[in-house]
């Protein structure tokens, strides 16, 4: 039972100035402080954020909206950005990146979480998570930004794609945003489309908000060159997975900016081009046999390293490291990199040789 109710222990945010100061000239040990915070409340701490499950509904067959209240430590966060959750299962620590649809000023976050087959983490919070569960989340990322000129948008996704876009429109409607927008979501099944009645009514009270779904799995399929020519918009925000947006970055052609996130597996190496790898872990003394396959993430990993992570896919930079030497090879676009002393992100770099990585 907190010892104080959670609008208090996020008034003391402020407060902590001073804790922090002296954990920060190593008077103090930012562990052991937030030892003593967490027995005041489970989110009390001086650095990191905790967020507390306030509520949560159904927004698509698939797909769950998590309504959070965080501490006071976030800063400047915004809707359409990303944050890393993490959840603590079997003594094991899970982590995956979702999308802030909403921040409020009262500390208060919506994720959606979509289900993803075989996903740990993403059906475990969908089947398990309860209201007034504690959880922590990294600091938020991502570079999506609404346009400032006043010219109509194009918001396209696919599949979860909708959640940073939808995070963006709201926040572009509730400022009085008036130019002509238009939301094309693509899905497999009618069922998957999110959100559908709050688009809705949205569509309702603002009526420069046009929508558009469009069924892959229906008659018709998938989103034609043609159909998207027709849509207007002279600014295109598109998110999903790699091919939906590749191809709508080649469909492009207005003058306006062009704002695109990805999100799909990187593709493993045909079997004839894998080969096994010697990798040096400098600061850890460690050399192991690699393979020229996996991610310097995994591999690592599986040398029983805990290196900083956090999307998995090359987006938030977490888990950047120093090259020392060898040569690797980029896992998105197939581009060799050999420079050393400069930073590569693990979980997108695989050992094109021996490779010996600041780790």
């Amino acid at each position: 039972m907190p010892m104080i109710p959670f609008s208090l222990a996020r008034r003391l945010a402020p407060a902590l100035q001073p804790l922090r100061w002296l954990c920060a000239r190593g008077w103090l040990r930012e562990a052991d402080v937030d030892l003593c915070l967490r027995l005041l409340h489970p989110v009390l701490r001086l650095q990191r954020v905790f967020a507390q499950v306030e509520a949560r509904r159904w927004v698509a067959e698939d797909m769950l909206a998590l309504t959070l209240r965080c501490n006071g430590n976030p800063q400047g966060w915004r809707a359409g950005q990303h944050v890393q959750l993490y959840l603590q299962q079997d003594g094991v620590r899970h982590g995956r990146s979702y999308s802030l649809t909403a921040v409020g000023r009262d500390g208060r976050i919506e994720l959606a979480i979509k289900r993803q087959p075989g996903g740990r983490l993403s059906n475990m919070l969908l089947d398990r998570l309860a209201v007034g569960q504690v959880l922590e989340l990294a600091p938020a990322f991502g570079e999506l930004q609404w346009p400032d000129d006043g010219r109509a948008v194009l918001l396209a996704a696919a599949g979860s794609g909708i959640t940073p876009l939808l995070g963006l429109l709201r926040d572009a409607l509730a400022r009085g945003f008036s130019a002509p927008i238009t939301l094309l979501h693509q899905v497999r099944r009618q069922g998957q489309r999110a959100f559908v009645e709050e688009l809705q009514a949205l569509a309702e009270r603002h009526r420069n908000l046009q929508l558009c779904w469009v069924v892959s799995g229906a008659p018709g399929g998938r989103i034609s060159r043609e159909q998207f020519d027709e849509i207007g918009g002279e600014h295109l925000i598109a998110c999903g997975p790699q091919g939906f947006v590749e191809q709508l970055h080649g469909w492009w052609t207005r003058s306006g900016t062009l704002q695109v996130e990805s999100f799909s597996p990187l593709q493993p190496l045909a079997a004839d081009d894998v080969r096994d790898v010697q990798l040096r872990f400098a600061r850890s003394g460690q050399q192991v046999q690699g393979s020229s396959q996996l991610s310097l993430l995994e591999q690592a990993e599986a040398s029983g390293l805990r290196p900083a992570h956090g999307c998995r896919q090359g987006i938030c930079a977490s888990c950047t490291c120093t090259l020392l030497g060898g040569v690797v090879r980029d896992l998105r676009s197939g581009a060799l990199f050999a420079e050393p002393n400069q930073p590569i992100r693990l979980c997108v770099s695989a050992p094109h040789g021996d490779v010996e990585i600041d780790l």
